[in-house]
């Protein structure tokens, strides 16, 4: 059983940055509701709980509260923010509102150099983010640094093995975060850190093996990294029990098609190929609503899978590449066949391969890597020794193009958005940039400007070029591209793609904006 760390979310901004600063330390980590039960948490072998900041204040009627039980389970409990000020409110000290908010850059003295805080500088920058302060410690408490408006910025009870920061050890804007933290997690809860992608890999591929029996496995493949290291994790546990499915929908880039089809065979894995393209071109007719374009491509993809199984005999598991990032920004159940849920997330846009899965379609669902994060992914497919042009490729979205087409979904703008995507990642890859940015790609917009094109007026679209930099795709910011390699997209784009005759640079980072457009 993997050593886990459970992080309850209070619904802050910054609960994924937790997570992913834990399993930075190779110590794996699960997300779970204040809701979670005794049980789900019983079931792991369980090293610690860090409670999450969040927006309520701990005084206000229905505002979140932790579970008494966790106190019960003879864990270490860290409480970052929201989380501090609970421990406080629920154990009898006092929370009221700040007289002076904090939000931003802060400077914390640490007044009781011990625990987390030991061997640090007496002065520490941090990040601050909350309204609410602790003003009064509860009965056995020891304070153990203050700012300038917060008396009280870190606590602790080692008796009962509890500590507390008002600040974001989390974020990067904390340097001496990191630090805090590995020595919650080494020196506190005693974690092994060997939480490593041949760790993962043998213990998903024993999973796999034992759910699955001797039962058969379809894999909907797109030839993007997550359902690749899906793939070839089901295969290395089942063998020939797994059939790959490759759905062509015709909203692919250029070329991908046949490269998805190479890939496969390079691997090893035997794929089937379905055109299904005219399809989902009629289904996408006169839709320009974002939402309905994913479900609607969710829903074709669902009815051409089905029946592309029904034609290769019975299967009883589909597998998908779906990750963590496509999890929490569906706000869909983390685990739906163990009943555990996310949280306090909200629909931020909705993955076609997270949740609304027909009952009728008769899958039970295989997800290897929903709880990976994109770069856990591709260190496992490196670990899996998958050639390096599967591990970074670039990520795709699964109703592909039609979200990076704003408006209605034609063959004209398809093939538009083709021509001037593959200058960009040619670009991209003649400047022996292709591992710089996260993610680059172009969107079609149904804005149409005034140009001058060999001495005649034009009225054509303006075309985005996206570029980003991530490490999970939960936050990013815009990639500083060279202008003179902007340039020469511009100039190859309006050239050459007809239709398009105004390239313009997307510099809105992760939040507020998202990586895709739609």
């Amino acid at each position: 059983m993997t050593q886990t760390i459970a992080i309850l979310d209070f619904g802050s901004q910054y609960t994924m940055l937790i997570a992913r600063r834990v399993r930075e330390q190779n110590v794996y980590c699960e997300i779970f509701s204040p809701r979670v039960t005794r049980a789900e948490l019983e079931r792991l072998d369980l090293a610690g709980v860090i409670l999450s900041g969040g927006p309520a204040s701990v005084y206000d009627e229905g505002a979140p509260h932790m579970p008494e039980f966790v106190t019960e389970l003879g864990v270490p409990v860290l409480g970052i923010c929201y989380g501090m000020q609970l421990r406080a409110h629920q154990l009898g000290g006092k929370v009221e509102r700040a007289p002076q908010r904090e939000f931003g850059p802060a400077v914390v003295r640490i007044t009781y150099p011990v625990s987390f805080l030991s061997n640090l500088a007496p002065e520490q920058a941090v990040w601050m983010s909350h309204g609410d302060s602790v003003c009064a410690l509860p009965e056995g408490f020891e304070k153990l640094a203050e700012s300038d408006t917060c008396f009280f910025a870190a606590m602790k009870n080692s008796d009962r093995s509890i500590y507390a920061l008002q600040f974001h050890p989390e974020v990067a804007h904390t340097p001496s975060g990191k630090q805090i933290l590995r020595h919650f997690l080494f020196e506190i809860c005693k974690c092994a850190g060997d939480w490593t992608p041949g760790a993962f890999i043998t213990s998903t591929v024993a999973q796999i093996r034992e759910r699955v029996g001797r039962e058969r496995v379809l894999c909907a493949l797109s030839g993007g990294v997550d359902s690749m290291v899906a793939a070839t994790l089901i295969e290395r546990a089942v063998g020939a029990q797994l059939t790959c499915v490759f759905i062509d929908h015709g909203l692919l880039r250029q070329n991908e098609g046949a490269d998805v089809a190479s890939l496969a065979q390079q691997i090893g894995i035997e794929l089937v190929a379905v055109d299904a393209h005219d399809y989902f071109l009629k289904q996408l007719e006169g839709v320009t609503d974002p939402e309905r374009k994913r479900k609607i491509i969710g829903a074709a993809f669902v009815e051409k899978f089905d029946e592309t199984a029904r034609s290769l005999g019975a299967h009883k598991f589909l597998a998908q590449g779906t990750l963590y990032p496509d999890v929490i920004e569906s706000a869909a159940p983390l685990d739906t066949a163990e009943g555990r849920t996310h949280g306090n997330a909200v629909t931020i846009k909705t993955h076609h391969n997270v949740g609304g899965l027909p009952t009728t379609m008769g899958f039970a669902l295989l997800e290897p890597l929903r709880h990976l994060f994109k770069d856990e992914v591709r260190a496992v497919g490196a670990e899996l020794g998958l050639p390096e042009r599967v591990v970074w490729r670039q990520p795709f979205p699964g109703p592909g193009l039609a979200v990076r087409i704003l408006g209605e979904v034609t063959q004209e703008r398809l093939d538009t958005l083709r021509a001037a995507d593959a200058i960009v990642r040619e670009e991209i890859l003649n400047a022996n940039l292709e591992k710089v940015p996260w993610q680059y790609f172009a969107v079609l917009t149904p804005v149409q400007t005034v140009g001058v094109m060999g001495d005649q007026r034009t009225y054509e679209n303006v075309l985005a070029i996206r570029a980003v930099t991530s490490e999970d795709g939960m936050t990013a910011d815009w990639a500083r591209l060279p202008h003179d390699l902007l340039a020469r997209m511009s100039t190859r784009i309006v050239n050459s793609v007809r239709g398009v005759n105004r390239v313009v640079y997307d510099i809105t980072s992760k939040p507020p904006g998202t990586i895709e457009w739609e």
